[in-house]
């Protein structure tokens, strides 16, 4: 595929539109505009790339499915905001670091290794009834989500992390 020069244009309207899109979320873009424009340059290079938007902090193989994991926003964004208060790449932060009560320090990487994570997904696909994550429920909108732990901000209602419950 051949790249292309992204423009500052190009990177505004996706910084812009990233931005309306982690609001509406209950998420927050990292403050430091020219950071995070770096990365949504990134983004939209990878996207030339490769047809997908990877994260632009990883090496993406190419491959969409083995890749599925590292398109942005990734499968790590939320449990890094919870340990750390920043996704891997620090494109999205908590609100903790968007109001300066937490500081951004360096955040490990959880995408496990190429073999491991063939493997992991061929014991996803187990019995009918077991999941692979807990299910989280707002407790004011009912809205659910399966993972680690329950998301910051409810992206329907906003209520805070408190108000969620353990449903399965």
């Amino acid at each position: 595929m051949n790249e292309q020069t992204v423009t500052a244009a190009e990177i505004d309207d996706l910084h812009s539109k990233l931005d309306r899109e982690a609001v509406a979320g209950g998420y927050h873009l990292n403050p430091d505009a020219d950071f995070t424009k770096a990365l949504v340059k990134g983004l939209i290079t990878n996207e030339q790339r490769y047809g997908y938007r990877a994260c632009p902090c990883r090496l993406a193989s190419g491959d969409k499915q083995d890749d599925l994991d590292i398109i942005c926003p990734c499968d790590y964004r939320d449990p890094d905001l919870s340990d750390f208060g920043a996704c891997y790449c620090a494109l999205y932060v908590s609100e903790a670091v968007l109001a300066g009560e937490k500081k951004v320090g360096s955040i490990p990487e959880r995408r496990p290794p190429p073999a491991k994570r063939k493997a992991t997904a061929s014991t996803r696909k187990g019995k009918l009834g077991e999941l692979s994550q807990p299910v989280w429920r707002c407790k004011v909108c009912g809205y659910l989500c399966a993972r680690e732990q329950p998301p910051e901000v409810c992206p329907i209602c906003k209520a805070k992390k408190d108000r969620f419950e353990r449903f399965l």
